[in-house]
């Protein structure tokens, strides 16, 4: 990392392990200095007047208060800054409100690290943008503020796999990791037929993303479960 060139960011968080390993995340992967990392609303204001960063990465719930309203204050507002929610709150109501604030992404806890490098590398590419170029095109604009997913080219088997649709399908295996989903669950809780629910979670179960369990009851076929592969299962097969 040049340190002289570095971007710095403020981490509020308040589980100190989590922030621990987000900071040293984005300084050894990025031009990236963390300058401070505070646990409560109270002390990220503090950061803020002190270092007025150009990133921050914000937890919603804190001891003090709500991210929310961090990202709707004055004090955020008067300097040029991005933030990246990193939170448990799943939420449709606080996923909403924070981008409409201007948030520049909304990771869901428990933190892909994959996500949260995909997120850094388009705020990277953002800055650098703003720096070097004074006129952009659509394209170039999609790029720097789509989801991160429709910057990847769908693989020859992903025909009929719409992003954003395979975006809310994966968040509902990542907010409950370690809860097995049925199909009319699944398309339930995202709010889509049931034959396409079917076949964005065959994609998903094709890509390594969710993993199958077979349910046997007394009557009648077995039921098909769907759950998130952890990162340690992924990594052993």
């Amino acid at each position: 990392m040049n340190n002289s060139s570095a971007l710095d960011v403020v981490i509020v968080e308040d589980e100190p392990h989590l922030a621990g390993l987000h900071r040293d995340f984005i300084e050894q992967n990025f031009n990236l200095r963390v300058v401070g990392i505070a646990a409560t609303l109270e002390q990220a204001r503090s950061l803020l007047r002190l270092h007025e960063p150009r990133l921050i990465l914000l937890d919603n719930f804190l001891p003090d208060g709500q991210g929310v309203d961090l990202i709707d204050s004055a004090l955020l507002k008067s300097f040029d800054c991005s933030v990246i929610f990193i939170t448990a709150a799943s939420d449709m109501q606080t996923c909403s409100h924070a981008m409409r604030s201007g948030a520049f992404d909304y990771i869901i806890k428990p933190v892909s690290f994959h996500r949260l490098q995909s997120s850094l590398e388009r705020f990277m590419q953002l800055v650098q943008t703003l720096r070097n170029v004074k006129v952009v095109d659509q394209r170039a604009l999609d790029k720097l503020f789509n989801l991160p997913a429709s910057d990847t080219p769908a693989a020859p088997s992903a025909k009929g796999i719409e992003p954003n649709t395979l975006e809310l399908v994966q968040r509902v295996f990542t907010a409950k990791p370690d809860v097995s989903w049925s199909v009319e669950e699944v398309v339930e809780e995202v709010g889509i037929s049931k034959t396409t629910g079917r076949r964005y979670l065959e994609y998903c179960v094709e890509i390594g993303f969710i993993g199958v369990e077979m349910q046997y009851g007394n009557i009648g076929h077995p039921r098909r479960l769907y759950r998130k592969i952890a990162d340690q299962e992924k990594s052993v097969s």
